[in-house]
Parts: structure tokens; sequence; C-alpha cells
């Protein structure tokens, strides 16, 4: 299922452009809070994701080849929708929003998926801090 396009979204894209970000080089402050993520929430993959108009594209990554994949098929475009919450997918193979995604029948071969909205300092989500397991998840998670 495709997401859905937030209320706020052209303040978002603003706030986005404002943070200077997309497209830049690494940086070892946002490695170490991925890599840590990963080591925390005992997963092989974490993200610092940012949502633009057509794409999430990774800041920094751990345990993912990619820089960035199309927002159609974005589990954090789905996470921005609600930035007051974590998004926590515990099976997406049983999760109707994600069962056909190619991202869950195909490689990464995503299961469990928990991403807390990053906000611009103007409040809108730009984009996530995310947790991706090839295994689904049977802890509660808040």
């Amino acid at each position: 299922m495709k997401p859905p396009i937030p209320d706020n979204e052209t303040a978002r894209l603003t706030a986005l452009e404002r943070c200077e970000i997309l497209d830049t080089a690494a940086e070892q402050g946002f490695d170490d809070i991925t890599f840590l993520a990963a080591q925390l929430c005992g997963t092989p993959v974490a993200l610092v994701s940012l949502v633009d108009r057509e794409r999430q594209w990774f800041k920094s990554r751990v345990g993912l080849d990619v820089t960035e994949t199309p927002r159609e098929i974005a589990f954090c475009a789905h996470a921005i929708m609600e930035p007051e919450q974590l998004k926590v997918v515990n099976d997406a193979s049983k999760d109707l929003r994600f069962a056909s995604n190619r991202l869950v029948v195909g490689t990464p071969d995503i299961r469990f998926y928990a991403g807390a909205p990053l906000l611009a300092e103007t409040g809108e989500p730009i984009g996530t801090l995310c947790v991706i397991d090839r295994t689904p998840e049977t802890t509660e998670w808040r």
C-alpha cells in the first residue's frame, strides 16, 4: 500500500530543505546513532532516513547497502504520518499495508520495523531513526 501524503506536506518539505542535510556526506555523529540503535534493539539494520518528495534517503545506515529507496515503498513514509509516536510493525508479511511491498517479499526481506519520527525545529516530521529485522518481533514496543 502506497503511503499517504501528510496534510502538512509543503511545510514538511520546506523544513527538510532548511536542514540542508539531503545528499550530504556521512557524519560520524549520525553513524554513531545508527550503530547504537542497532545494538540496543538487537537488529541487523538501523537507519537515519529522511523522506523527501520522491524518495527516502539514508543519512546514515548500518546493515544495508542501498542509500535510498522510492518513497512509495518506504516504511518511514508511513511513520511520519503520526509524528508523535513510534511506528512499530511486528510482522510486515502479515500487515496489509506492507505484505506485498517489494522490501518485504524481496531483499532486504523486512519483517520487523520500528521507526521514531525525527522532527524539524518547527515540528514537522522530516524522517525517522528506524531499526529493521528480517525476523518478526513478538515483544511489545512502546
